[in-house]
């Protein structure tokens, strides 16, 4: 009865109106991401006071691909709920994070790698974060994960843990470990670490361990490079116990079918370029499809390829900017994949989503370059205002704005008429 004699009618159509647009548009505007569309690149939102620097550590929860976290070079970790159309700061540090990986079978478990100060561990997908014990002062490249334990290549060795709180060192002290796999998840927990050639005109230094990393031994395949950049071990094929095993170098990427015992060039001879792969992950549960990216190493033959047989092919997926500093990729059958470009020219970081369909891959709208928190933005020239919205990544909020300040008015208009009728 109050409401019924202080606001008209009109007036309260009027605020019903608003209201139920405000309930519609601030959830629409957090999902926008989710329904991206097929085998296109877009531009994500900029992580809050983001770096003139590239972004080196990116992940996706294997249960959740909308939620994704980053690091940057300040050490501060970044987390979305909604596939990167925006990021919560969840930690501030000191020192640069290097690596951030997701436990395949503990849902929620998460870890980080810092240059310098060990690791950080959260329980909760990301939310909130904690130092663990044992592994402070180290700086920390590479997590993998087994069911019993897990693994960090860091600057003086392997360290493991059962729980991701409390470590110990388990080998190779006098190494700095890059890279670091497991080859077979069941205890005896199988892995393999690569680190750098002590000296030039020396083997990869690459070892294994067949009992968690208590005794290791050097294994000497016959492999291009000096710095072993990346180990990724991928799913079990249909017959056989033995992973597929990638291995990307600062001069090529390999692959091994025997646990590492002898591997198969990937790249040069027309197939890939030659240069460093700092970036692989398979596809679910498929052995044989699987993504690898390159930064380049400056030489701007970077890049990201699929391959759905094995690395027989490669397809090129066209990333806006050649330099892929970071990939996480989603646990779908038709996965998301979330890239971290940089462009050292301009020092410009940029983070991106890719909706991978299979299809022929589509740039984004427009031709402006992503540009850097801080960075002044290019000039229009001779675009037109319109041709700038159309090729802003914030169309769809442009977009949905649009649609209800025209309710918002229309509402206040019907109002307007009702009060002098």
């Amino acid at each position: 009865m109050i409401i019924g004699k202080l606001v008209s009618l009109f007036g309260q159509r009027l605020l019903a109106t608003i209201v139920a647009l405000w309930v519609v548009a601030i959830p629409g505007s957090a999902v926008v991401v989710a329904a991206l569309p097929d085998s296109t690149w877009v531009a994500l939102g900029p992580l809050p006071n983001q770096p003139r620097s590239a972004l080196f550590a990116l992940a996706t929860d294997p249960f959740n691909s909308q939620l994704v976290i980053a690091g940057d070079a300040r050490g501060a970790l970044f987390r979305s709920t909604n596939g990167g159309a925006t990021w919560t700061p969840v930690h501030s540090g000191r020192s640069s994070i290097s690596t951030i990986a997701f436990s395949l079978s503990a849902q929620g478990v998460v870890l980080a790698g810092t240059r310098g100060s060990g690791a950080l561990l959260s329980r909760d997908s990301g939310a909130t974060w904690t130092t663990p014990r044992g592994i402070d002062g180290r700086t920390v490249h590479a997590f993998a994960f087994a069911l019993t334990l897990v693994a960090a290549g860091t600057d003086h060795g392997v360290y493991v843990s059962a729980d991701g709180l409390s470590w110990a060192q388990s080998g190779l002290a006098n190494r700095n470990i890059n890279a670091i796999a497991v080859e077979a998840i069941h205890a005896p927990v199988r892995l393999i670490a690569g680190g750098d050639s002590p000296s030039s005109g020396s083997s990869l230094p690459l070892y294994e361990s067949f009992d968690g990393g208590a005794i290791w031994k050097q294994i000497k395949p016959a492999i291009s490079g000096t710095i072993a950049v990346r180990l990724t071990s991928g799913p079990l094929p249909p017959t056989g116990n033995v992973r597929p095993l990638l291995l990307g170098t600062n001069t090529g990427l390999f692959q091994s079918r025997d646990n590492g015992a002898t591997f198969t060039p990937l790249s040069g001879g027309g197939l890939l370029p030659t240069t460093d792969y700092t970036q692989t992950d398979f596809i679910t549960v498929h052995y044989d499809r699987f993504y690898v990216a390159s930064d380049g190493g400056g030489s701007g033959s970077g890049g990201l390829w699929r391959t759905n047989n094995s690395g027989l092919t490669f397809t090129t997926l066209r990333p806006p900017d050649a330099s892929i500093t970071a990939l996480a990729v989603s646990n779908d059958e038709k996965p998301i994949l979330y890239v971290a470009t940089f462009r050292p020219s301009s020092h410009t970081a940029a983070l991106w989503a890719y909706h991978d369909t299979g299809g022929a891959p589509q740039g984004p709208r427009g031709t402006a370059s992503p540009v850097a928190s801080g960075a002044r933005a290019t000039p229009l020239g001779n675009r037109s205002l319109v041709d700038a919205l159309l090729a802003s990544p914030q169309l769809p909020y442009i977009g949905l704005g649009l649609g209800a300040l025209a309710v918002i008015f229309t509402a206040i208009a019907a109002h307007l008429r009702g009060r002098y009728r």
